[in-house]
């Protein structure tokens, strides 16, 4: 109601209060994404210029969608999806239908030039954050493993671009309540600093009916340094480094029940969590030479998790398990590119990294009395060489050709062991060393481009590729691995400026064929999940952005992805057959609209401007599972801000699904019975920033 009223009383009681004409201007300059250089091309190219299809998410936008994490992000790009169940360890993230629930990711996350390999990393809590690229499609010829999806890029604030100090407190109900601030400076001319904290608490959205208490309940601490020292006007070094503690309560999940056609009680006896420790570091090296740039990244990354579970998730005490995650992994890249404006421009890089698990699952199953315990010395190392060429003007004038290749080597070792205590009885059943597994993979990419007037026109053929690799649960020795997947990726798009630059398109089409799927399974106990290669899959849909440029204080932006994932050929045995039917988790369509205006409040001593931001997010129709018998419609969320602004002080008011729409975030089956997770409920709240 009071969004409402102000939409349409402010508009009559301030007539000539809109934004000045040179405001306008200066505002539409800002958000030209037409200019904004990519830094995920690795080779400065523009978006209006890049052959691919990109969405580029701004601070600005982030802070008015009250964006907290990536999954807050979902269908603002087209064709991204990232769930939000369980707990921050459950973060899978699909592009155009290509994504993984357990084990590597199939769509690649940086953040400050440092990789993310692990999907547990994935849902961290943002803060200092300048913008979110989002490049779909098959990456791996610049980035290689595990970019079949696409990559995610996440750019956070530099001492270089902005100087000052902020903070920020939000609170709501459900007890959220958090707290956040940087201070961004420079020492001299030559060196520049920045120090960004955050803390975030929340009770919980759910309620154990065993327990009364908080299924879900999030304290979570976070800091981000930033250091640069420009050595001359050529070399540049510069550290980041990001650290979060967090300690959740999760899963809360309820069984299904069928007559009802309802969720029951989220009702189980043993308290479930998930505990991460994350911690990354990137050192960059950058050289401006007179005719080449050098780029040298160094990257580490280290996790420590803990997750406790009530694997039955009922009043029983039946089963519970423990898994315990320590990663360490480091990397280095070596990137040299060309300067010059000239007809031809070259990219040059080698690459490697290790990676090193020590994982361990403890089970108690207490009917049968039967305790386990496996545990996997897991180590991951590679290599790759790539180049990637574009000439302008090929064969005809406007027409651009990228063409790139990457060669990627890897090797993959496991030590496993298996104690078992049966009714007392101890026993080790496996003390075994696998024979490493080893890849070589090519991976090229091809590319047109072709700028008619202020239009670009592009075409990609791509292939993508995602590492085979153990499962970290298997019952069976045919289990114990999986195989690599590919893919063919063709894509073919627009970007356009409409109405004399007003309205701003980009519309992409594209067909992915997919072989050797590696597909989600729970082992045949029950107690666990798996990846199992499925034959041939195909992925083929359409990507629609529209954003206007601000005019007379309005702003709208839509967002469209349509996937048609099916699966052509998997077959299971005489008796199951899945040829035709939707890919599972992959919602057919997502759509967002956000709309904002801006009030000018003129000869006011108390405010300035005030901002209203709407924004209506949708996904769906999903598949919970390979036979399509269970789904979820397509469903649509609404929130809405509005924001008091008075120079460096902000006050605003936020309100995330307004109208408490009701939905499945997640469903699965195990153990006999169905399960089901609910999505978050309404939540409001208010802000208070202020930037010195």
């Amino acid at each position: 109601m009071l969004f409402a009223v102000i939409l349409t009383v402010i508009p009559l009681k301030t007539a000539a209060q809109e934004l000045s004409p040179e405001a306008d201007s200066a505002l539409m300059k800002m958000i030209e994404l037409g200019e904004i250089v990519i830094k995920a091309s690795k080779d400065n190219v523009t978006y209006k210029s890049i052959p691919a299809s990109v969405s580029v998410i701004s601070s600005l936008s982030l802070s008015e969608n009250e964006v907290r994490s990536l999954n807050d992000i979902s269908a603002m790009a087209p064709n991204f999806f990232m769930p939000d169940y369980g707990s921050k360890l459950t973060s899978p993230v699909y592009i155009r239908g290509i994504g993984s629930r357990i084990n590597s990711p199939s769509v690649g996350l940086y953040v400050d030039y440092v990789p993310y390999f692990e999907k547990a990393a994935f849902d961290f809590d943002f803060f200092d954050i300048k913008r979110i690229e989002v490049l779909r499609g098959p990456q791996g010829t610049l980035f290689g493993r595990n970019t079949m999806g696409g990559i995610v890029n996440i750019v956070t604030t530099s001492p270089m671009d902005y100087a000052g100090t902020n903070f920020n407190l939000s609170a709501g109900n459900y007890g959220t309540y958090s707290a956040n601030g940087g201070h961004y400076g420079k020492a001299g001319n030559k060196f520049a600093y920045s120090v960004a904290m955050n803390y975030l608490h929340n009770d919980g959205f759910y309620t154990n009916f065993f327990t009364g208490s908080p299924v879900d309940k999030l304290n979570s601490y976070g800091l981000r340094t930033r250091m640069i020292y420009e050595v001359s006007k050529k070399l540049t070094i510069e550290n980041i480094a990001g650290f979060e503690l967090s300690r959740q309560g999760g899963y809360p999940y309820a069984i299904y029940n069928d007559s009802l056609n309802a969720a029951e009680e989220i009702n189980y006896n043993q308290y479930s969590s998930y505990d991460r420790n994350l911690f990354s570091d990137a050192i960059l090296v950058k050289y401006s030479g007179e005719k080449f740039d050098l780029l040298a990244t160094t990257s580490y990354q280290y996790l420590n998790d803990n997750q406790g579970i009530d694997q039955d998730f009922t009043a029983d005490s039946l089963y519970y398990i423990v898994q315990k995650q320590n990663q360490n992994m480091i990397s280095q890249e070596l990137i040299m590119r060309s300067k010059e404006n000239r007809r031809y421009k070259w990219l040059f890089g080698a690459y490697a990294f290790y990676q090193a698990f020590d994982n361990s699952v403890d089970v108690d199953a207490y009917t049968s009395k039967l305790s386990y315990i496996k545990t996997y010395d897991h180590k991951i190392d590679g290599y790759a060489f790539f180049h990637q060429s574009t000439i302008t003007d090929f064969l005809v004038k406007n027409l651009s050709l990228t063409a790139g290749i990457r060669l990627d080597a890897e090797k993959d070792f496991l030590h496993y062991t298996y104690d078992r205590t049966l009714r007392g009885v101890f026993a080790n059943l496996a003390d075994t060393v696998y024979p490493a597994l080893k890849s070589l993979e090519f991976i090229p990419r091809f590319a047109l481009n072709y700028k008619l007037h202020n239009s670009n026109l592009y075409a990609v053929i791509a292939r993508g590729y995602k590492t085979g690799g153990f499962n970290s649960t298997f019952e069976r020795p045919e289990d114990l691995t999986f195989e690599p997947e590919y893919s063919w990726n063709y894509e073919a798009g627009i970007k356009t400026p409409l109405l004399k630059n007003i309205l701003y398109a980009d519309f992409a089409l594209y067909y992915i064929d997919w072989k050797n799927q590696q597909i989600y399974q729970t082992v045949p106990s029950g107690r666990g999940s798996m990846l199992k290669n499925a034959g041939h899959s195909v992925s083929k849909g359409g990507e629609l952005s529209l954003r206007t440029a601000p005019l007379k204080g309005y702003e709208f932006a839509v967002a469209y992805g349509y996937t048609h994932a099916t699966f052509n050929s998997y077959v299971v045995n005489s008796s199951t057959d899945y040829n035709g039917n939707y890919l599972p988790y992959v919602p057919r369509h997502t759509l967002s609209v956000q709309a904002s205006r801006t009030f000018a409040i003129h000869n006011s001593g108390l405010i300035d401007n005030i901002r209203i931001n709407a924004l209506y997010r949708g996904n769906g129709e999903i598949f919970w599972d390979e036979e399509n018998t269970v789904n979820q419609s397509f469903y649509g969320l609404f929130d809405a801000k509005i924001s008091f602004i008075k120079q460096s002080l902000r006050f605003d008011i936020w309100a995330k699904n307004i109208f408490n729409k009701e939905y499945s975030s997640f469903y699965f089956e195990a153990l006999g019975n169905k399960y089901v997770q609910i999505g978050k409920p309404a939540q409001i709240g208010i802000n208070l920033s202020v930037k010195f």
